[in-house]
């Protein structure tokens, strides 16, 4: 079985989740785009329960977005985030500030 791992990121510009995947060695890359935390939360869900073993958040998430989705996923995946507590693509905002 291939293992399988997931970058998420968040933007306001997505109106729907996107997702790629790309087949890297012995596993499979899963890229997924969302608008905002709570869609974050319902595509880890969805993620964690195809057997995605780690989820890794972009900096768009702040603390408050990263523990939702950790909550969200109760256990059945691993989740780490890209830290910026500043982000440059959010004029140095925190994602906490602009999704919540």
């Amino acid at each position: 079985m291939k293992r399988k791992v997931c970058f998420m990121f968040v933007s306001a510009s997505v109106t729907q989740s996107m997702r790629m995947e790309m087949e890297y060695g012995p596993g499979l890359m899963i890229v997924v785009g969302v608008k905002d935390y709570r869609m974050a939360c319902d595509e880890a869900i969805k993620l964690a329960e195809e057997g995605v073993i780690l989820l890794e958040l972009c900096g768009g998430f702040g603390t408050v977005g990263h523990a939702m989705v950790t909550e969200a996923v109760n256990g059945k995946c691993q989740v780490g985030a890209v830290r910026f507590d500043n982000h440059p693509g959010f004029d140095g905002a925190s994602g906490d500030s602009k999704f919540l």
